[in-house]
């Protein structure tokens, strides 16, 4: 990275991260047009608007 000491093994990462420093958001939610830095982080945010909560803790099991 040319911002930081990070090493990353391929270009993408290494360009999804950079957008942290630049704070390049190029990925909206068609629904509410929030911007993300990449498609991972959007497909997690778009279960705000469906009500899926994909994520279930072993210890208690209650879901987010």
């Amino acid at each position: 990275c040319t911002h930081c000491p990070k090493a990353f093994r391929d270009k993408w990462c290494l360009t999804v991260h950079q957008r942290v420093h630049t704070r390049e958001r190029p990925v909206a939610c068609n629904r509410c047009s929030k911007t993300f830095k990449d498609k991972k982080t959007l497909t997690d945010h778009r279960c705000i608007h469906t009500g899926e909560k994909p994520y279930k803790c072993s210890e208690c099991g209650k879901a987010y």
